[in-house]
């Protein structure tokens, strides 16, 4: 995605009444910009586009342009801060009657009213990770499928499936980035792999990272940075090698966005605690520079020369 999305955190709980499906249900899933789109209907209308996004730690997301359209009054607010903790704001809360994905429907879904910045007018929604809580949920990007069904993951050893916990509404897994290990969150909803300013000071690169766009979160602007590392991350069994990493001095966490999700088919047990990760290959790369991140309102200026990026 050319934008650098807002990360949005709900400190109060969203609520959705759950009509279950007795096998498996699956929609297309279409990639743009690595990031994942389905259709969704609401209230009996649409198809929409919403966005899957995992790093969401809410139910659902509509735009405002979406709520006058239905006809959704406001029924609530709750409070929205940004990983960095360094800011909060208001945003009002909708209810939708139903909502329907991949066949199955969510009945009344109480979502937040929020502009979806990083997305251009054609996507008006989003659909959060606490959303799937009762489903095994499994997002295939490379047949570009979204499941829905009952079941349960089984710990194998940490081969194909890992633990994760959801602080915020969000996984978070522990991978290692060269010898060090560190948590980090898999975001569907984001673009490359991120790390933390703080991290990055630990580990080592191919060459010094540079100056790549300025980017933006609920309450803070920052500098983002690219560059090649010098050794391999290891998630699971899956190995990407000396990988070109984004690094953004707000977050705290290592952020695996889109890009490298995309090798994968991932299905999430969130009643479990358990996330398998699938792909054909265990050797991955990350060679390509991110797309160039875009905000609102960002004053003209010309981008950096790709050429000066340092990727190996």
């Amino acid at each position: 995605m050319s934008w650098l999305k807002r990360r949005l955190w709900a400190s109060a709980a969203v609520a959705a009444v759950l009509v279950l499906p007795c096998v498996a249900e699956t929609a297309r899933m279409n990639v743009f910009y690595g990031k994942p789109y389905v259709d969704v209907m609401v209230n009996g209308q649409g198809p929409f586009r919403f966005v899957v996004d995992t790093g969401t730690g809410a139910d659902a997301i509509i735009t405002p342009a979406l709520a006058q359209r239905l006809g959704l009054e406001d029924v609530a607010q709750v409070r929205l801060t940004d990983p960095s903790g360094q800011g909060e704001q208001r945003t009002p809360v909708v209810q939708m009657s139903s909502l329907v994905v991949a066949g199955v429907n969510f009945g009344a879904v109480r979502a937040l009213r929020h502009a979806l910045a990083g997305e251009d007018e054609s996507c008006v929604g989003l659909l959060g990770f606490t959303l799937f809580r009762d489903y095994l949920l499994t997002l295939d990007f490379p047949k570009h499928a979204m499941t829905l069904e009952h079941g349960q993951l089984s710990a194998d050893g940490d081969k194909d499936v890992m633990t994760f916990k959801a602080p915020e509404g969000v996984p978070v897994v522990t991978l290692a980035v060269g010898r060090v290990w560190i948590e980090a969150q898999l975001d569907s909803g984001g673009t490359g792999l991120t790390l933390p300013e703080t991290l990055a000071m630990r580990v080592k690169f191919a060459k010094d990272p540079v100056l790549f766009s300025m980017g933006q979160s609920v309450a803070t602007r920052f500098q983002v940075k690219v560059g090649r590392l010098a050794d391999d991350v290891r998630l699971g069994p899956y190995v990407f090698h000396r990988p070109v990493v984004e690094i953004h001095p707000a977050f705290p966490r290592v952020n695996v966005g889109a890009e490298p999700l995309a090798y994968f088919a991932i299905t999430f047990d969130q009643m479990r605690g358990l996330v398998r990760l699938h792909s054909e290959q265990t050797k991955l790369r990350l060679d390509e520079v991110p797309a160039r991140m875009r905000l609102l309102h960002e004053p003209d200026t010309k981008p950096p020369d790709p050429r000066l990026v340092p990727v190996g």
